[in-house]
């Protein structure tokens, strides 16, 4: 009799030992299969932010060729236009020259200052507050808009790949406030504290009803929300209607 309880007793704990082992096994292959969607969802995730990257250079790309078309047309074409017109009524002439060299000499610093914008990979090269510099100065220099900007606090170097979004969504709002806003002045302010840049672009324009915004209507909020997201930034837009639209963007240093 002993010997059979003995037995039963062994078999109880092989049974116990081998319910163990298998128990382990499915813990161990669902660890294993958790990694591993977590690795695909986190491959997945940096597979989507590059292709966010790459898509918004493609973006600011486009928009800065256009930028470049205008200005030759409606800036610097214009000035050549005018050298061209006071040579001619200076020709057989002994007439002081003075003014069409300063025409030409105002043509080849708008040349310069537009060379800057050509370089496709500008945003790799200077920061943030320098690329919305050149942005300022070529509103004001077309006579687009009266804007300003403004630094506050001890400039922090960013990601490239955060200012490259940084960039694009200050691009968006400043596009709408110059296409549809009709707004006369633009202010852009950078506030720079040890945790955060904060980031704030005013317009003066016509404002609209935030409530009526789609992603495929007017400024896009919910576009420049998901380009945010992408580097955890936070996009607010406040809006009244026939006195302006204020853009802030928080992004964590």
């Amino acid at each position: 009799m002993e010997s059979q309880d003995e037995g039963i007793r062994v078999i109880a704990i092989t049974l116990i030992f081998i319910l163990l082992v298998i128990v382990i096994i499915a813990l161990f292959l669902v660890f294993i299969k958790r990694k591993n969607n977590l690795l695909t969802e986190k491959q997945q995730a940096q597979r989507e932010f590059e292709n966010a990257i790459a898509e918004t250079q493609i973006e600011i790309r486009e928009q800065t060729l256009r930028n470049i078309s205008w200005e030759l047309h409606d800036n610097i074409g214009q000035l050549l236009t005018l050298a061209k017109i006071q040579l001619h009524q200076l020709s057989g002439s002994s007439e002081d020259i003075s003014g069409v060299s300063e025409t030409i000499s105002k043509s080849l610093t708008e040349l310069r200052a537009l060379s800057k914008l050509i370089n496709p990979d500008a945003l790799k090269n200077i920061m943030l507050p320098e690329a919305l510099s050149l942005e300022v100065a070529r509103f004001n220099r077309l006579n687009f808009i009266e804007a300003t900007l403004s630094v506050a606090g001890e400039e922090k170097l960013i990601d490239d790949k955060a200012e490259i979004i940084l960039f694009r969504i200050l691009q968006e709002f400043f596009s709408n406030t110059i296409k549809h806003a009709k707004a006369s002045k633009l202010e852009v302010t950078l506030n720079y504290t040890d945790e955060k840049l904060t980031i704030t672009a005013t317009d003066n324009g016509k404002g609209f009803d935030k409530s009526l915004e789609t992603p495929n209507k007017g400024i896009g909020l919910q576009n420049m929300k998901s380009r945010g997201k992408l580097i955890g930034a936070e996009i607010e837009l406040e809006s009244v209607i026939e006195k302006g639209t204020q853009l802030t963007i928080i992004h964590y240093l």
